[in-house]
């Protein structure tokens, strides 16, 4: 992994072809914390709504492909390589899954955070099915 001097999107998505983005987090405040994390490492997973993909509101993950994570506005902040993808429901994901999103310390924290989550997305219910993506750090922008 390296960390490079700031660029634009444009270069990125040259630097990456194939790329997509997303943005970690629902406000400016948890994307900041969210990207920290996974600078500082101890995030390597994160996990989102099947329905999201199902409805369009956001890419598939891939195994194997890199993608952009964006700041609050819109520039490059990361890139990351899918590793592994699983699909379970919220009730069913394991402990070792939730400390690798390096949000919690424990699986009721994360449970705790991310039932808010949903909730404020859509809906929450314990057998949900999610995507829980698990990468590596590839470039610091």
């Amino acid at each position: 992994m390296s960390v490079t001097r700031k660029i634009t999107l444009e270069e990125a998505f040259r630097r990456y072809p194939g790329a997509t983005t997303f943005t970690f987090g629902d406000s400016e405040d948890l994307c900041n914390r969210l990207l920290e994390l996974v600078k500082e490492g101890p995030k390597r997973a994160t996990s989102m709504a099947l329905t999201d993909v199902a409805s369009g509101r956001c890419p598939m993950p891939l195994v194997g492909r890199r993608d952009i994570s964006l700041n609050w506005d819109g520039s490059p902040a990361l890139v990351i390589e899918t590793t592994d993808i699983a699909i379970e429901r919220f009730c069913d994901v394991a402990q070792d899954y939730a400390l690798a999103e390096g949000e919690n310390e424990d699986l009721k924290g994360w449970q705790d955070d991310h039932r808010r989550y949903f909730e404020r997305h859509g809906g929450f219910d314990p057998e949900m099915q999610l995507i829980c993506e698990r990468f590596s750090l590839i470039e610091i922008f």
